[in-house]
């Protein structure tokens, strides 16, 4: 596909005649639906689409929202449903509440996505103490520097908390570990 990026190749619905299966290609269309408020990374590299199944002719994709209060969470569950849509598919979101979503769910490739953005990503497990009580060591994701502060423990959206790196004097947002 010339002129397309690799993410663009990736996230283009496949024609009937090429091997992917239904499902593999609602998934697939389904996993290129950018978070509304962090457009730099996907709803599958943020963990949030659980699955893409196929009941009959409709395509049902099941999400779990960062948090039940997330303000983006019609525009998630829109964008996927035009996605699967675009993609030549019958829709169908489900919101999954149980588990709760958890930031061990975002993919490797999330993590680097988000930091490259300016926000510093969660650290790893979300159920310890430190990370359940804000005492995480967080790396500034312009220097690197671990000597940050916390400024707010509200950023530019709930989920985010705001810091400052006292190496570089840089704000940044540090996605929360939840």
């Amino acid at each position: 596909m010339s002129g397309l990026s690799a993410k663009e190749a990736a996230c283009r619905p496949q024609g009937g005649g090429e091997a992917l299966f239904a499902e593999e290609r609602a998934y697939r269309a389904a996993a290129c639906v950018v978070d509304p408020e962090i457009p730099v990374v996907t709803i599958a590299d943020l963990g949030i689409l659980r699955s893409v199944t196929m009941e009959g002719d409709t395509a049902v994709a099941r999400v779990t929202l960062t948090y039940t209060g997330c303000p983006a969470v019609l525009a998630i569950e829109l964008a996927v449903e035009a996605a699967l849509r675009d993609a030549g598919f019958k829709p169908r979101v489900e919101r999954v509440i149980t588990p709760a979503w958890s930031t061990d769910w975002i993919t490797q490739e999330g993590r680097e996505k988000l930091r490259a953005y300016g926000i510093a990503p969660p650290a790893k497990a979300s159920n310890s103490v430190r990370a359940l009580f804000g005492e995480t060591e967080v790396a500034c994701p312009r220097c690197g520097s671990h000597a940050t502060a916390r400024i707010s423990e509200f950023g530019s959206t709930a989920c985010k908390a705001l810091y400052r790196c006292t190496a570089c004097h840089e704000p940044f947002d540090y996605f929360k570990c939840i």
